[in-house]
């Protein structure tokens, strides 16, 4: 459906936009998003106030769904113009091209439907009618905000908010694009001030409960929901939902299910909703009240997914009980897939192997290369015929669309892996490297060692800062020490590998060459990398910096400037780092052209920690996760021995990596580059054979 309303919009049919989201809401009163979009079929047609009702409705129903406050922002700078909407708009500036105010309107509109270039193309004509307004910032930002620049949206809405103090649409987006930095306080403190300003916004009061929940400020969270639930308009599934969740943040499951059950009639489908009603149950220990509850509303509710993947929760797993409610689930809905998948994993569960791959066989009768069928199929042609299960997952590779092929591929060289197939697995990987060769990075160029390294600066004695630097050659495990680190700590910042990476010298990988020729001082390298933490959401330089490569010659600026740093290096078997780089990539997108000459590269680059080491060139932990890579519980207890502090639990470390010691299954087959990195494994003390 939304797909449709889209088209519709694009081709300024708003009639029949308005339609289809009408029937839209008609059908799923309770979604908020066909309420979303009944607001920009509306707010397109020009009826800016019935938008507005449809999108307060959304709110309520989804008060901390920012990407609807984003929207709301909008139809706020519309509805200045109330009669300026649609094709009057489009009148407006051909009678006269000068109308500002008309094209900054069709800009927003162009923003409520997404169409970001659109809004930047307008936005750029009203800049050439009054290019010093400051109301050009809302636009600019939003557009730099909506194409993932956090940094300039930023600057952009800063500056325009110094000039419009007072202005609740600029201090909307502001406040968006402090959330876009993940710099939370900030992002309350303008949407406080957004609420000083407009008192009624009660929507906005969820998103701020929301943001002081997630900064761990249960107090103003508290403060700001009690104001919410003291109004008329608090009353609303999204805030009681909210006000569920500020219960259980406070430890208050008995109160928190005062706000949530009612909701099990309201949204019987609201996922998140559900969540919480089973935490809650659950923390009360009331199992029986959870069954009763659920097995009450499946039974009005039959075709809400999340209804029943709630109550095959509260089943024991694999029990009678789960067969039960799935062979219910399956009597309501008898083609829904993952219905099918559960009832799949529950004969695997009970040992009921063939009927397991009969499920699959259907699943996929029903969904060809549907992924858990392939999946469960492939699984017993392993087990029966591998070289049946490589055949299989070729044909699925070469029936893929384009788009799929390469995941695809890599189930292909992890099966081949599987069937003992290992010159055919590497070749598998190899292709793949080559085809996304063309879209990575160059492997960066590595410095030799100096004769003699500059001196070690001095720690002053009132210097509490001691910012960390975590980096892991590809295959390392690196993503997966980062991913336990991220949970116990608010400081690591993994974003040289997101869309928007910090400006500095360590994302450069022209740095060593800038300091051989002094184009680039040690003084202004760790000077451009302080000056970057504020916009980074670090305000006083502790930071676990997770670095997107790592040299030695980068101690040329450490030592003397920043000698309070400590560095950590993730580590395992150089020979299990490779084959694991072959297989599954790495976090930082690298290009492999061949496997030798990944092999050199890593053995150069693990031959530097061998010298920073044996030297101790710098204050620097070695992390070796080769026991670790695939066990949430086993890396917690890594990081907890290494660190002296108890990490929180994780579920998942990611996707599945190679055991320890797997590399001895490609001895023949990588030979020759296991020759090149055996040297530098039995430097860093691991067996030679």
């Amino acid at each position: 459906m939304q797909d449709k309303i889209i088209e519709a919009l694009r081709r300024n049919a708003t009639d029949e936009a308005v339609s289809l989201s009408q029937a839209w809401v008609g059908a799923e009163p309770q979604q908020a998003q066909a309420h979303r979009w009944l607001a920009l079929a509306l707010q397109q047609q020009g009826q800016l106030e019935s938008a507005q009702a449809s999108l307060e409705t959304a709110l309520g129903l989804a008060p901390d769904d920012a990407a609807l406050h984003l929207q709301h922002a909008g139809l706020l700078l519309a509805l200045r113009q109330i009669d300026a909407a649609g094709q009057a708009l489009d009148r407006s500036t051909t009678l006269n091209p000068n109308e500002f105010s008309a094209y900054l309107m069709q800009a927003h509109l162009a923003l409520g439907r997404d169409d970001i270039d659109e809004a930047d193309r307008l936005g750029r004509m009203a800049a050439r009618v009054e290019p010093d307004s400051p109301e050009l910032g809302a636009i600019e930002g939003m557009v730099a905000l909506r194409r993932g620049d956090a940094d300039r949206a930023l600057a952009i809405l800063s500056a325009a908010s110094a000039k419009l103090p007072g202005d609740v649409r600029v201090l909307y987006a502001l406040g968006f694009a402090y959330l876009g930095k993940d710099m939370l306080a900030f992002a309350e403190q303008a949407f406080r001030r957004v609420i000083e300003l407009n008192p009624g916004n009660h929507a906005l009061r969820g998103l701020v409960v929301q943001l002081a929940l997630r900064q761990g400020h249960l107090d103003r969270a508290a403060e700001m929901m009690r104001e919410v639930l003291a109004t008329a308009e608090g009353d609303s599934p999204g805030l009681r939902r909210l006000a569920g969740e500020l219960e259980l943040a406070s430890d208050q499951p008995l109160q928190a299910l005062e706000h949530l059950r009612p909701l099990l009639q309201q949204v019987p489908g609201d996922r998140a909703t559900l969540q919480m009603l089973l935490m809650a149950w659950q923390r009360l220990g009331r199992e029986e009240e959870a069954r009763s509850e659920l097995d009450a509303a499946v039974q009005v509710h039959t075709q809400h997914h999340d209804l029943w993947m709630a109550r095959l929760a509260v089943a024991p797993v694999g029990s009678e009980e789960a067969v039960d409610v799935v062979e219910r689930w399956l009597a309501a809905m008898p083609e829904h897939l993952p219905a099918l998948e559960a009832r799949m994993s529950l004969h695997d569960m009970n040992d009921q192997a063939e009927e397991a791959e009969a499920v699959a066989h259907h699943i996929i009768a029903l969904e060809p290369g549907r992924v858990s069928g392939e999946q469960r199929i492939v699984e017993a042609l392993l087990q029966r015929e591998p070289a049946a299960a490589i055949a299989h997952v070729q044909r699925l590779v070469d029936n893929a669309p384009e788009q799929a092929r390469l995941s695809v591929r890599s189930w292909l060289g992890a099966t081949q892996d599987r069937a003992g197939d290992h010159a055919a697995a590497v070749a598998t990987w190899l292709q793949m490297h080559e085809e996304m060769a063309p879209n990575r990075l160059p492997l960066p160029q590595q410095a030799r060692a100096p004769a003699e390294w500059p001196a070690m600066g001095e720690v002053a004695g009132d210097n509490t800062l001691r910012p960390m630097f975590l980096w892991g050659a590809p295959g390392s495990g690196v993503e997966r020490v980062a991913t336990v680190m991220a949970a116990g700590s608010r400081v690591l910042r993994g974003d040289r590998f997101g869309p928007t990476p910090p400006n500095d010298a360590f994302q450069n990988f022209l740095t060593l060459q800038r300091l051989a020729t002094d184009a680039l001082t040690p003084e202004q390298l760790v000077q451009q990398w302080r000056d970057a933490l504020p916009a980074r959401g670090i305000e006083d330089g502790n930071v676990i910096d997770w670095l997107l490569w790592w040299d030695n010659a980068l101690l040329w600026a450490l030592r003397p400037q920043l000698p309070e740093g400590r560095l950590v290096i993730a580590l395992r078997d150089p020979r299990d780092m490779l084959v694991e780089w072959l297989a599954l990539g790495a976090p930082a997108p690298l290009a492999v052209t061949s496997s030798n000459e990944a092999a050199q590269w890593l053995a150069r680059a693990l031959a530097q920690v061998a010298l920073l080491h044996e030297k101790d060139l710098y204050t620097h932990l070695i992390l070796r996760t080769d026991d670790a890579v695939n066990d949430p519980a086993a890396m917690g207890a890594l990081l907890e021995q290494a660190f002296g502090l108890r990490f929180p639990p994780v579920r998942s470390l990611g996707q599945g990596t190679i055991d320890a010691g797997h590399w001895r299954k490609y001895a023949q087959v990588l030979a020759s580059e296991f020759a090149l990195l055996t040297p530098v494994a039995v430097r860093l003390g691991y067996p030679e054979a």
